[in-house]
């Protein structure tokens, strides 16, 4: 049964003015799965107002972290973009969501396709030794509007480091040029094969698995390529080759 937890604040990342992830601690957390996310939220009056986030930490992390932006004239993230160090904030407890890896089937690629602060369900899955284990190579195609959007690139770079080719890393800046990333949205970089012959792979219904987070507009943009290109939605009572989690 879900229930409210508290949790206290123990560390506060700016990625910039506005992009910022929360870590916070949680003793009675239980498990969960790297993918799945859960409620956050502040008292206030008696009543709790929450959202759903994305848990960003692998599960065996000793603590929990999201990854969020205020929103203008929002209940809650202008709120959380205040906090910082010692400050109470309430989880729920259980996770859930099936953005996870045992709900995808093995195969030799696995494409995860984020923008925004969808990339947090994957900065989880990439700390799990299971998605190492279970796919040859992995690509994370990361899109924001510009380069100092790009967050955890730290991590990211780890993984680059000592993954070597098993792991390909593929930033899409829309709004202004990156160097060492793309211009543009990752539909259309998909649609005409840029993504694909920058990192030397295949993306196809044989040998691939696409997992998408995000915004939602990306997400129908992209699904409607790849059902072109011949892929399918995955689903437990009909196996296929695409999972996704939108944001709103």
């Amino acid at each position: 049964m879900a229930k409210w937890l508290n949790a206290k604040i123990v560390k506060r990342t700016d990625w910039n003015d506005h992009l910022f992830s929360l870590s916070f601690e949680c003793a009675d957390f239980p498990d969960f799965k790297a993918g799945q996310f859960t409620k956050v939220g502040i008292e206030q009056n008696g009543q709790i107002i929450s959202r759903p986030y994305s848990l960003v930490n692998p599960p065996l992390a000793n603590h929990l972290e999201i990854i969020a932006v205020p929103v203008q004239e929002g209940l809650l993230s202008t709120q959380l973009h205040q906090l910082n160090h010692g400050d109470n904030i309430k989880v729920m407890a259980p996770a859930t969501g099936f953005l996870t890896l045992d709900e995808v089937p093995a195969s030799n690629n696995l494409w995860l396709l984020a923008t925004g602060t969808g990339v947090g369900p994957f900065i989880s899955i990439l700390a799990d030794p299971l998605v190492w284990q279970k796919y040859q190579h992995i690509t994370l195609v990361y899109g924001v509007r510009y380069e100092h959007d790009l967050a955890y690139l730290p991590l990211i770079n780890n993984c680059m480091k000592d993954k070597g080719n098993q792991f390909n890393f593929v930033p899409v800046v829309s709004r202004e040029n990156s160097p060492g990333g793309l211009r543009g949205r990752i539909p259309e970089l998909l649609a005409s094969g840029v993504i694909q012959a920058q990192v030397k792979q295949s993306l196809n219904a044989q040998d691939s698995q696409v997992m998408l987070c995000g915004n939602p507009d990306m997400i129908q943009s992209s699904v409607n390529v790849l059902t072109a290109m011949g892929l399918r939605k995955h689903l437990r009572r009909s196996p296929g080759n695409i999972s996704m989690e939108r944001y709103w």
